[in-house]
């Protein structure tokens, strides 16, 4: 999403941009895969390849995700050749990927600089400068100054056509480059104003900017009038924070327009926000899956990790949200499992109180992340080298786990929360 808002900002400005998607599961040599199945979601192409140095005692497969080495080859050299490559990944441990496809970049356009953003290298900038191979490493949200870096690697000056500090001037990011728009992810607000110890969020977005609910709702109707999409995912991280002023106010508006459309929250919202009004107006306009950020029902001990809900605010919210409509099969708690010293019992005792509850408990295993709180734990307590490489932060791994990883203990976890 970042890459393409960067795309529309520089083509609202009067530059041509080709866009390739690494993990396009529309790419014309893919299989050909329903785009409104499992509301628009996966599954990706994944290649199986070595482990890494390091990772080989492992008992499960690398995989890299997303088209072929040779799709990429041949899409590269479909397009003109550019006067810049602007790249990004997410996951830290994604890293090998981001070596790989630069490398890719440089052998197709030797001369042609290569500048890499997002979260990788935000959270692991020294780690990138090393060993990304991009000329340039670019920290943090780059919109507001994304034109004056296009006008240094291109000579193409321009004064800019919004506001770079009201997100409401900006264009809608640039999504009909993608082959096909399976759903559409929704960004109404940015930061958040908690600073949970496992949470990068506020390192990566230290301000909390809010979009109007006009402009929100809007951009909703444009893209489902103009490209028909019905799947919309809101990726906020504190989507109900202050939700009198800001997410109520959507959502009636969303209501008001009459649009049948599809919600979801992947990214999870604040349990203590959920009221009978919010929960109310989600079920009214549309919310099909959502996902609360519980992380651990051992309300006792979460005071060294977080603070945002308590015992009786998580009840009170679930009996909201059934009261409103939604089942089972529509809610589910997340709850963090591998993090530091954290006891397999306390997972399980997490997953039995969502269920008595009536709600769906979803493991969300942890991966250690650089510049948060909890980091130093996580340091000193995985069996890796947690700060010489990225990649032993794979939550896949379960890399803050003493004992080497098990399967057994995966497969506990999953059936007793399935069960």
């Amino acid at each position: 999403m970042g890459l393409l808002s960067l795309a529309s900002i520089l083509r609202h400005h009067g530059y041509n941009v080709a866009y390739i998607d690494c993990l396009d599961r529309f790419h014309q040599k893919a299989l050909k895969s329903d785009p409104h199945a499992r509301y628009g979601r996966g599954p990706y192409l994944k290649t199986r390849i070595p482990k890494p140095d390091g990772l080989e005692d492992v008992p499960r497969n690398y995989s890299r995700y997303g088209i072929r080495e040779e799709w990429f080859r041949d899409d590269l050299l479909s397009i003109p050749k550019p006067d810049v490559v602007l790249i990004t990944s997410l996951m830290t441990y994604w890293h090998p990927g981001v070596q790989e496809t630069i490398s890719i970049i440089k052998e197709t356009f030797p001369d042609t600089p290569v500048i890499l953003g997002g979260v990788y290298a935000s959270l692991c900038q020294d780690h990138a400068n090393v060993h990304s191979g991009a000329d340039r490493v670019v920290t943090g949200p780059a919109a507001q100054h994304i034109l004056k870096l296009a006008e240094k690697f291109t000579g193409f000056a321009v004064s800019p056509k919004y506001n770079p500090d009201n997100s409401d001037t900006y264009p809608y990011p640039a999504f009909d480059l993608q082959k096909k728009i399976s759903y559409i992810p929704i960004l109404t607000s940015t930061g958040c104003p908690f600073s949970c110890a496992y949470c990068a969020s506020h390192f990566l977005n230290p301000k909390r900017a809010l979009r109007s609910p006009e402009s929100v709702v809007e951009e909703i109707c444009y893209w489902h009038e103009k490209y028909d999409v019905i799947d919309f995912v809101f990726y906020d991280d504190a989507l109900l924070v202050d939700a009198e002023k800001h997410a109520v106010p959507i959502f009636e508006k969303i209501i008001e327009t009459g649009i049948s459309v599809r919600f979801h929250t992947p990214n999870a919202v604040h349990v203590r926000c959920i009221s009978d009004q919010t929960a109310d107006l989600m079920y009214k306009a549309g919310f099909k899956t959502l996902r609360l950020g519980l992380e651990t029902a051992a309300f006792e001990k979460r005071k060294d990790f977080d603070k945002k809900v308590t015992a009786d605010e998580f009840i009170r919210a679930v009996a909201c949200l059934k009261n409103a409509g939604f089942n089972k099969d529509q809610v589910g708690a997340y709850l963090l499992a591998g993090m530091p010293g954290q006891r397999i019992s306390s997972v399980e005792s997490s997953i039995k109180t969502v269920k008595q509850n009536n709600i769906t408990p979803v493991i969300a295993y942890y991966s250690p992340i650089p510049h948060t709180a909890m980091w130093k734990r996580a340091v000193a307590s995985s069996r890796y080298e947690l700060e010489s490489d990225p990649v032993f932060t794979n939550n896949s791994i379960l890399p803050c786990q003493q004992e080497p990883f098990s399967w057994e203990m995966i497969s506990h976890l999953k059936n007793l929360a399935a069960s």
